[in-house]
């Protein structure tokens, strides 16, 4: 156990780190739509200042819902990302697909070793 403390790689305390996670449920004939338009969302937001991961994966409990993880550097690219008109016509058109209401959740992760 020590030797594994020792090699334990200190970070320098820098701020918090964001974490998103959501999630949207499609209806049976339009999960493919939904699908492709969450794929095409989660690359462009990648290529965001900021973005440290942002993925979307299907649960398998429920195959028609769709889950997002997200990480950000800051509070100020989340605030970038959700400013982005893409994010804004992400959200329109998931909507439109979606059987009931998302869900949407903002953590900050203070750091640590």
């Amino acid at each position: 156990m020590e030797e594994a403390a020792a090699h334990r790689v200190h970070r320098p305390i820098v701020g918090a780190m964001i974490l998103i996670t959501g999630s949207l449920t499609a209806r049976p004939e339009t999960y493919d739509a939904l699908e492709t338009l969450s794929l095409a969302h989660v690359h462009r937001s990648r290529l965001e200042p900021g973005c440290l991961s942002h993925a979307v994966h299907r649960d398998v409990e429920n195959p028609l819902r769709l889950v997002f993880i997200e990480q950000w550097a800051d509070q100020a690219a989340v605030d970038a990302h959700f400013a982005v008109p893409e994010a804004g016509e992400f959200v329109t058109q998931a909507m439109e697909l979606c059987d009931g209401s998302p869900t949407l959740k903002v953590y900050e992760v203070a750091p640590g070793g």
